[in-house]
């Protein structure tokens, strides 16, 4: 018997497993797709629900709507009206008189200078008391005028709050000449001594941030979550300067940005408009240099400024410190390290009272200390002495006064007609008696703040001098 095989139920299984793949994907597709879209539902309504973002984003527009208004672009040339040099920077209104806040590297130099506000009106600056500016080169503040009038919105100040780590910020400016922008951050550190950023071994103190600042940002605000200033934007750390830089060409931010505080600021600006110079308050102690935490044998662990010694009938010893105390605070602001408490005592006013904390013979002590003056010369020295060796030259006395004792071969100062050799006569129309009062004179002159300067020098040997000649000189970076 011939034996017949159906195929029927095979067949039958075959169209159900193949249906089953083609439908159980798709079903599965449906699926995922009804539960994402589930999601995507109950994410709007809780988006809906809930308006935190858009509270945030209303709080972050308001901030910038207020202070937008007071912020200002500015573009500087040098050279007259060839303009040799050009550069921008930022700056903010500081009151209805037309006083504009900056960065003094920002202006350094500049003969001519205009203000562009956020409404789109560009002015030329006023001279204030025959300068083109006023500036401070230890803090880089400066200040310069533009016409009083309408349309001038002086920036709300954060005056005495200080800012604290955590705190959220926004930076204004105009970044590679993106006018008029903000960007977002949060207070990373306090009391920051980024060693490159003060190109005259200036005061520091510095409020860090990793808001975005990049070129451009220099002199712009600093402000808080009220729209507040609490800082000014003064330098950046690149992959090219991590220790901190001012210099416009120094490349793209590297997520951290230094800002002067607004106590420093206020100071300075308050001495420049009354006096067009800063009067620095001395403390009257030496300390030593040392970044590390203090360990006392009386019984202290932590940070502060241990004093080395103190000058006989100063500020400080009449006060009460001695050798060996530790200095932890300034009116309740934390000292870490020496080059804060130089930035927070310099930046107050001879004849102010500053309050102290002091560990001392084993326990905490409150002193009060009224500040004498700081030496001007002391700072105009030591400025002048760091510009004029990168210029390229080292002056230093001799039985007929300053002399030229080196000069860096295709240096500016070598291309400007400096010679080693030359003795140096007179410092515009003042006479230079030896190397201190040279580097004081160059100082007072406003060497610092880029402004042209004639030296005079003679060629002169045992038996005979040439006639005096003039070199002009001009540092801008």
């Amino acid at each position: 018997m011939r034996r017949f095989i159906s195929f029927g139920p095979a067949f039958v299984v075959m169209l159900t497993i193949a249906v089953v793949l083609l439908a159980v994907p798709a079903a599965v597709r449906r699926i995922g797709a009804a539960e994402t879209s589930a999601k995507i539902v109950l994410a709007q309504r809780s988006l809906d629900d809930d308006d935190i973002l858009e509270r945030i984003s209303t709080a972050t527009r308001a901030i910038a709507t207020s202070v937008r208004p007071s912020l200002v672009h500015i573009d500087v040339s040098s050279g007259g009206r060839r303009q040799f040099g050009r550069s921008s920077g930022s700056g903010w209104v500081y009151n209805d008189d037309g006083i504009i806040v900056t960065n003094a590297h920002v202006v350094r130099g500049g003969e001519r200078i205009t203000v562009q506000f956020a409404d789109g009106r560009v002015v030329e600056t006023e001279d204030i008391r025959g300068e083109h500016f006023f500036a401070d080169p230890y803090t880089d503040v400066a200040i310069i005028k533009v016409p009083k009038g309408t349309g001038l919105f002086p920036i709300h100040r954060a005056t005495g709050i200080q800012p604290q780590q955590g705190d959220h910020v926004f930076a204004f400016g105009s970044p590679f000449g993106f006018k008029f922008s903000m960007t977002q951050g949060i207070v990373s550190g306090l009391g920051r001594n980024p060693v490159s950023a003060m190109e005259e071994g200036g005061f520091t103190n510095f409020i860090q941030t990793d808001a975005a600042v990049n070129p451009g940002n220099s002199g712009g605000p600093l402000v808080d979550t009220k729209g507040r200033m609490i800082g000014m934007s003064v330098a950046i750390a690149t992959g090219r300067h991590s220790q901190g830089s001012t210099d416009e060409e120094s490349g793209d931010s590297a997520g951290i940005s230094f800002a002067i505080p607004l106590g420093t600021i206020e100071s300075v600006v308050k001495q420049l408009l009354e006096h067009g110079e800063v009067s620095r308050g001395l403390l009257g102690i030496m300390f030593n240099d040392i970044q590390s935490r203090i360990v006392d044998e009386k019984g202290y662990r932590g940070t502060g400024v241990r004093v080395r010694s103190v000058t006989p009938d100063g500020p400080a010893d009449k006060a009460g410190l001695k050798a060996g105390d530790i200095i932890t605070a300034v009116d309740e602001e934390s000292v870490s390290e020496s080059n804060v408490l130089r930035s927070v005592i310099s930046s107050r006013r001879p004849g102010e009272e500053v309050k102290l904390k002091v560990w001392q013979e084993g326990e905490f002590k409150s002193l009060g200390v009224v500040l004498t003056e700081r030496p001007k010369d002391d700072m105009l020295r030591d400025g002048a002495f760091g510009a004029l060796a990168r210029y390229g030259m080292r002056v230093e006395s001799s039985s007929k006064g300053p002399r030229i004792t080196f000069v860096i071969p295709e240096s500016r100062a070598a291309t400007a007609g400096f010679e080693r050799g030359q003795r140096i006569t007179k410092v515009g129309d003042k006479v230079a008696n030896d190397a201190e009062d040279f580097y004081l004179k160059v100082g007072q002159m406003g060497l610092l703040l880029g402004r042209k300067i004639g030296i005079t020098v003679t060629e002169s040997d045992a038996a005979t001098e040439t006639e005096p000649k003039t070199i002009q000189i001009q540092i801008l970076h």
